[in-house]
């Protein structure tokens, strides 16, 4: 019983040690990378598929920053902040980059292919911010 619980100990005091530098890891990786968040607005009438955004849209626009990108992600909305109120968007994707000259410049030869798209997954004009990561 008594080696049981000195192993048990070692056991959670490593996967405690492996978190927190798992953590610590990614607050390093992240700060002064630029982040683009693509976010749609929720509107009565709009619609969004998230399938179609995931499996398609998201890939496609990620292979075209190649080497830039650090990785992505895809939010999807489900309540306001506040009781009572409308989703204030109805889905985000977000590119982390490592230069925003690289983005723009990887990104304006397919700009037009990106906004066609659109028409495959949402009725929705996106509202695009562009911001560093600062922790």
């Amino acid at each position: 019983m008594k080696l049981k619980l000195i192993v048990l100990f070692f056991l959670l005091s490593a996967c405690i040690t492996a978190f927190s530098q798992e953590k610590n890891n990614i607050t390093a990786v992240e700060k002064g990378l630029i982040k683009v968040s693509v976010m749609y607005p929720y509107a009565e009438g709009k619609t969004f598929n998230m399938e179609y955004y995931e499996s398609k849209h998201m890939p496609m626009v990620a292979a075209f920053l190649g080497l830039n990108l650090v990785k992505y992600t895809i939010e999807k909305g489900l309540a306001s902040g506040i009781p009572n109120h409308p989703l204030p968007f109805m889905a985000i994707g977000t590119f982390y980059v490592k230069s925003l000259s690289d983005y723009q410049t990887a990104i304006g030869p397919h700009r037009d292919a990106i906004r066609a798209d659109f028409s495959n997954y949402t009725n929705i004009s996106p509202v695009i911010l562009v911001s560093e990561v600062v922790k």
